[in-house]
């Protein structure tokens, strides 16, 4: 059998093919002669499938598509507590080239706009770093996302600094408050470079993966962040990554995303997918208006809204049984799906409103494929209560959900790979 997901791609970008609204980047003669009728769109999956249709793997420049890799490379780098003295969070609710600063600081509003993207590439990397290899890094960077080692588009970055006087003059700006330490023309040269990176959709794609993969790259197995970079980078896009439209973006689309003006779109999607489009048509906003298009289909048709309202987390319990009977009976509680705060806040409750009678007491997590660690140790404190209780506990963990299970104070367990091992122990 083939796949219906390629053949889905190409349908969808069918009906927006003949879309020809919008306009390319005028302002930069290189990207203002791109071939405006490039259309392609990539998934890449969190387990590292990637399904394209169109142009994918054609090579166009990122611009400020890196502007969130780069905000998580300086984060990882320079720790939180430094990039936020520097670069706040809160969206502008003005175009990505703004002068957006905060009045009594001068720090740039978020590092979604230039302003603050300018202060992000500056702390990319060790304090000490030379703008030559600040620009390394950033590739370096750029291309651990991708899994793959990213060229540059050196015609691109010409015409760009020939023309990046607004940018010029957002870093003297910067330079006078104080948040850029540096020479504002070399950090300027050097966030040009970061936008002159050459990218395919395909790449795109794996790079919004590696996001929604916890930060690590799904193909190469790298963590390229830590997790708590990834959930700061995807709440600045959810809110920032689409300038002055992030409002509608957010209530119409509702993924996570970041556009670039040579036409390129991603979407980070947790847990699930990494989406990428690439038509270098923009709208008023600096969106590419097919990809915009494309988004807000994906969207729809599957559901992938962030705020879409999960399934019930009472389903957590499959089952709420005794096997046997008389003094080996076991009262088996079997749990399924992926487990969170609201799941285990529901075993919890089964656990206590059916006070087991029985000596033995099982948690089956045969059909439970993944964890966090708020669910472990609320189930692992659930342990420790029921040995207190006086019960013998076993954990039915044939996958290891919970390696080295430690119950804590007064608790014990005994973790089988079987439920037939507990009913016989």
């Amino acid at each position: 059998m083939r796949s219906m997901i390629p053949d889905y791609l190409t349908e969808a970008l069918g009906d927006v093919e003949p879309d020809t609204s919008g306009e390319q980047a005028a302002y930069i003669p290189e990207l203002a002669a791109a071939d405006p009728d490039r259309l392609g769109a990539v998934f890449a999956t969190v387990d590292g499938k990637v399904y394209g249709a169109g142009d994918t793997d054609t090579e166009f420049t990122i611009q400020s598509i890196s502007k969130p890799f780069t905000y998580a490379l300086a984060l990882g780098d320079r720790g939180f507590d430094p990039v936020l003295a520097k670069v706040g969070v809160e969206p502008s609710g003005e175009a990505f080239n703004e002068i957006s600063l905060e009045s009594e600081t001068g720090r740039p509003r978020n590092p979604m706009i230039n302003a603050g993207a300018i202060t992000a590439h500056s702390l990319a990397g060790p304090a000490d770093m030379d703008p030559a290899e600040r620009v390394e890094r950033v590739v370096h960077g750029l291309s651990a996302f991708a899994g793959r080692r990213l060229g540059m588009d050196d015609a691109v970055c010409a015409s760009e600094m020939e023309h990046a006087h607004r940018n010029l003059a957002i870093a003297h700006m910067l330079r006078s408050h104080g948040i850029l330490t540096e020479d504002a023309r070399a950090v300027v040269e050097g966030y040009t470079r970061q936008c002159s990176v050459l990218v395919t959709a395909r790449d795109l794609a794996m790079m919004a993966a590696t996001l929604a993969n916890r930060g690590v790259n799904p193909l190469s197995g790298e963590q390229v962040i830590r997790e708590p970079v990834v959930r700061q980078v995807l709440s600045v896009m959810a809110t920032c990554g689409m300038y002055d439209a992030a409002g509608d973006w957010a209530t119409q689309v509702g993924i996570p995303a970041k556009s670039g003006v040579a036409g390129g779109l991603i979407g980070a999607l947790p847990g699930q997918i990494g989406i990428a489009t690439f038509s270098p048509r923009l709208d008023p906003h600096g969106n590419s208006v097919r990809g915009v298009s494309l988004f807000e289909r994906f969207s729809s048709d599957m559901g992938l809204h962030v705020m879409e309202v999960p399934a019930a987390a009472r389903a957590v319990v499959r089952s709420n049984h005794v096997v046997g009977s008389g003094p080996d009976a076991l009262r088996v509680f079997q749990l399924q799906g992926g487990i969170g705060f609201a799941a285990v806040e529901r075993v919890v409750r089964e656990t206590v409103d059916t006070a087991p009678a029985e000596a033995r007491v099982a948690l089956d997590l045969t059909m439970v494929h993944s964890l966090d660690d708020v669910a472990r140790r609320m189930l692992l404190e659930i342990v420790r209560r029921l040995t207190l209780d006086g019960h013998e506990v076993y954990l039915v963990d044939p996958e290891s959900i919970i390696p080295d299970p430690d119950p804590g104070d007064g608790g014990r367990v005994t973790v089988v790979g079987r439920l037939d091992q507990a009913r016989t122990a």
